[in-house]
């Protein structure tokens, strides 16, 4: 199991030409879909006058919470000529939560299928390579409720293994949230459960 998730940092851009046919590639850090959204309007704004604006992204890490979202988008483009390349540049760069755009200016010669294709998987790779990589981890969130008394029993659990606190409230019955690498989640999670059977 994984513990890292690779993802954008800082934005970049990226460049490509063909025949007078300009395609210019922004790589974005999203976490909803409503961002994809709202940054490929901005786009389409921005780029008013470009021929197409095509774009992929990939949502979340395997086996986390909802799982992986994606979706690539050819936008007039011939069928598979766009999003997938770009689709195909952020899975071999194993970036998730990532979005890359491609807006593309004609040239007035077309490039055919093939021709497309390269187009958009080269400027996806040099956005790719003037972006800001990172590692992050991955963490799975635990909630806890327990009896006041417990409190130490739990405090001494969260000071072995070191997750990060997210919330707390200390009341009659007190509730802990707290979120851990996701290798060491079912560890913490039973540990906390042996705590319930005391």
């Amino acid at each position: 199991m994984q513990d890292f998730y690779k993802t954008i940092a800082t934005e970049g851009e990226g460049f490509y030409s063909e025949k007078r046919s300009k395609f210019l590639a922004f790589s974005h850090h999203v976490e909803t879909e409503q961002q994809v959204k709202e940054i490929v309007a901005q786009y389409r704004k921005k780029f008013y006058d470009a021929r197409h604006v095509c774009y992929a992204y990939i949502l979340g890490v395997e086996g986390v919470g909802d799982g992986v979202a994606y979706r690539m988008n050819d936008d007039g483009e011939p069928s598979s000529t766009a999003g997938k390349p770009i689709y195909g540049q952020l899975v071999k760069a194993e970036l998730t939560d990532t979005l890359i755009i491609v807006v593309r200016y004609y040239g007035g010669v077309n490039l055919g299928t093939s021709g497309l294709i390269v187009a958009y998987r080269e400027a996806a790779l040099d956005c790719i390579n003037n972006s800001e990589i990172e590692e992050r981890t991955i963490e799975e969130k635990i909630e806890y409720s327990f009896a006041y008394p417990v409190m130490n029993d739990v405090m001494k659990i969260v000071k072995d293994m070191q997750p990060r606190i997210v919330s707390q409230t200390f009341d009659n019955t007190c509730s802990i949230t707290l979120a851990i690498k996701q290798s060491l989640a079912p560890q913490l999670r039973k540990r906390l459960e042996q705590l319930t059977f005391k």
